[in-house]
């Protein structure tokens, strides 16, 4: 890892090993992948604790995490796979909806299974 991910944080933290699946990430925002790629390594990602009103406004994509690429787990107590982990808002291009990336099935995991 680099140098600056070895000094705690106030708030949130730093994520690494994630991989993204049927998208490409280019200059901070999601973009088509490249042809026959269906896994890129995700980079570090920095979760912090926001005010909604706070948020930066920009288009998202509500990107689901999960455990693993089956998408698929017993349901909790919660009523949530126990496979799912988080939603993260990932910036997208405000040419392409939300249902674009809904559509190609883009998520986040943290494990690959070939």
């Amino acid at each position: 890892m680099r140098s600056f991910l070895t000094e705690g944080l106030e708030d949130g933290c730093y994520v690494n090993g994630l991989y993204l699946e049927a998208v490409d990430w280019a200059s901070g925002v999601l973009t088509e992948s490249e042809p026959k790629e269906l896994f890129i390594s995700f980079p570090v990602m920095k979760l912090v604790p926001l005010v909604p009103d706070n948020a930066i406004q920009c288009p998202v994509y509500a990107c689901p995490c999960y455990k693993t690429t089956d998408r698929k787990g017993v349901l909790s107590t919660t009523g949530h796979s126990t496979n799912f982990i988080l939603t993260v808002n990932l910036p997208r291009d405000p040419q392409q909806s939300e249902n674009h990336w809904v559509l190609r099935g883009t998520a986040l995991f943290t494990q690959l299974e070939y």
